[in-house]
């Protein structure tokens, strides 16, 4: 078991609109993408984010090597709860999820 973090070129997070997240792995080849786009269940992503899976968009772009994930925001942007304004610190989580 390896982190994504140690695998991807980068794992990205940003708003994508007050009540969403992106989060993007970008990959340095084809292995990496298919390592990580095999070893990352979309369940696992709705468990580490308390969100739930239904409502996660997933697109694995094998062209690109990147595999793009987008999700409800746990809060909506701006509002007292929410801790990321820019939604940036969520990739770190991502990054520490392991894959076979």
């Amino acid at each position: 078991m390896v982190e994504i973090g140690q695998i991807a070129a980068k794992v990205r997070s940003k708003n994508a609109g007050p009540f969403w997240l992106t989060i993007d792995i970008f990959c340095r080849n084809r292995v990496d993408f298919e390592r990580i786009s095999t070893g990352l269940e979309t369940d696992r992503i709705a468990a580490r984010f308390r969100a739930d899976p239904a409502l996660i968009k997933r697109f694995d772009i094998a062209e690109l090597n990147v595999v793009k994930l987008s999700l409800p925001r746990p809060a909506v942007q701006g509002t007292r709860p929410d801790r990321d304004m820019h939604g940036a610190a969520w990739a770190v989580l991502v990054e520490e999820m392991e894959v076979d």
